[in-house]
């Protein structure tokens, strides 16, 4: 289904909401920002999250500080042995003043559940959440209740102190959109924790936005663009699992639609209105590892589901626009392709840029690697970055008109055994004191004169001071997504 482009207004303020949510919790969380960030993809991809780690190091601190950040309703279940099913999802009692059945919600019934400590209830405790988690509704006598939208459940639960406690099934863990382990802090965090621990709590955050605008965003996340070649890069990662030979049961469907949706909402919040591969593989940790059925020979040698998602990351070939490489994308070798390059292989880019929804000019900083700008458009005969205008490459209209002797593309006056120049006392261009020729890096930008660039240097030379030639852009497009900073990262 194509859907039209997120106008790049509509992805600012969601990246500022997000940025501000994720500053707003990290006044409390403290040294985290990488766990509050998933954390918050999970609230817009309409995923739940599942926090695993020792005792004491913020799982329920990062739970309530995000419950309160948002404006809407919360609550708290603490999981203990003798919970009931319907002290979770509710029950249906008789009113004798009314002579009839009512229904009275239980505390899954908001916006933001905290489930603390899921593993220490029953089996049959637990399963009361796996119809809410996945279809949004409650079933108690054959009545369904729908909960309130958005819907996000934070549970936690400690890897340590087994006893009594009753361990997560592989179908409910599936219901989970990401896992995430909150770890120790650094020194220097945990000395600032320290210094504020008295006036540092959660029930003291103010709100930064309500549920209804986080409701907004969710829908916008499920309009970013994913090009085909990115969904296929997703089955295979996933297929990948499936074929690995330490994993019994790989990444199901579920798993690849979760890590889509993920995708999406990961990207608004990094200011983007389209998914890049990179995307991909921060989130493949997250959302795939609590999948992952290891076998028992992989458990007896030690192995981790986070070693066997690097090895399926190595294995899946990262998609790249056809034809592109370091000439003609203006990137160093081995880069990533930065949008905008010279190649245009999905439909509907009418501006060479490799995804649809990118119809801008070239955008170097929408890849994390690309760090170098892409090639100007200013000369159509340039194949590479680091050529000037009078490189021996270029056509013979780019040739300095000041050497009447000069009339091909490779015959240069500056080129070593080139001996007649017309210009008394230049033995060599690049020596300084040459005032002839602009295109050569021992030359400044007031005493330039070489007919045919302006009395300005040719940019690629270090040295020259003069501004670079205007680059031609592609027109139309250029403000759907801009080349901005990104929020957050």
């Amino acid at each position: 289904m194509t859907t039209a482009p997120i106008p790049p207004q509509h992805v600012q303020t969601f990246a500022d909401i997000a940025a501000q949510l994720a500053a707003r919790v990290g006044t409390v969380v403290l040294g985290k920002p990488d766990v509050v960030r998933l954390a918050l993809t999970a609230l817009f991809a309409q995923g739940h999250v599942l926090l695993e780690d020792v005792p004491g190091v913020g799982k329920t601190t990062l739970a309530r500080a995000l419950a309160s950040a948002v404006r809407g309703q919360w609550r708290r279940i603490q999981f203990t042995p003798d919970l009931l099913p319907s002290d979770v999802s509710g029950v249906t009692i008789f009113n004798q003043a009314s002579r009839g059945f009512e229904f009275h919600p239980g505390p899954v019934f908001a916006n933001i559940v905290i489930a603390d400590e899921i593993n220490r209830a029953s089996p049959k405790t637990q399963s009361a959440l796996l119809e809410v988690m996945e279809e949004r509704r409650v079933t108690v006598d054959g009545v369904p209740h729908p909960v309130p939208q958005p819907f996000l459940v934070v549970a936690t639960q400690n890897p340590v102190e087994m006893d009594g406690t009753y361990r997560l099934p592989e179908a409910q863990l599936d219901r989970f959109l990401v896992k995430l382990s909150v770890g120790y802090p650094s020194e220097e965090v945990e000395v600032e924790v320290l210094r504020g621990a008295a006036g540092r709590s959660p029930d003291t955050l103010e709100p930064v936005t309500d549920t209804a605008t986080v409701g907004e965003m969710v829908k916008l996340a499920q309009r970013v663009h994913v090009a085909d070649a990115l969904y296929t890069y997703a089955v295979r990662l996933a297929a990948a699992t499936r074929n690995h030979s330490q994993v019994r049961v790989g990444v199901s469907p579920r798993g690849v639609i979760a890590l889509t949706r993920a995708a999406s909402a990961y990207a608004l919040i990094h200011g983007r209105g389209y998914v890049l591969p990179e995307d991909f593989k921060a989130l493949v940790g997250p959302v795939f590892a609590h999948r992952l059925l290891l076998s028992a020979d992989a458990q007896l040698r030690g192995v981790t589901a986070a070693e066997v998602l690097e090895d399926a990351v190595r294995s899946v070939a990262v998609p790249l626009p056809a034809g592109t490489g370091p000439a003609a994308n203006g990137s160093r070798p081995g880069a990533t392709p930065a949008p905008g390059s010279a190649a245009a292989p999905y439909p509907g880019n009418a501006a060479t840029a490799p995804y649809p929804s990118v119809a801008a000019q070239a955008t170097p900083a929408a890849y994390p690697s690309h760090a170098v700008p892409a090639t100007p458009a200013a000369q159509p005969a340039n194949a590479g970055p680091d050529k000037p205008a009078a490189h021996p490459s270029t056509s013979a209209a780019d040739t300095p008109a000041a050497y009447s002797g000069n009339v091909g593309a490779n015959k240069l006056a500056a080129d070593p055994g080139n001996i007649a120049v017309p210009y008394p006392g230049i033995t060599s261009a690049p020596y300084p004191g040459n005032a002839a020729t602009a295109t050569y890096p021992s030359v400044a930008a007031p005493g330039s004169s070489a007919a045919g660039t302006g009395g300005r240097p040719t940019p690629p030379y270090p040295g020259n001071t003069a501004p670079p030639a205007a680059v031609e852009t592609v027109p139309g497009g250029a403000a759907n997504f801009p080349d901005a900073p990104r929020v957050g990262a």
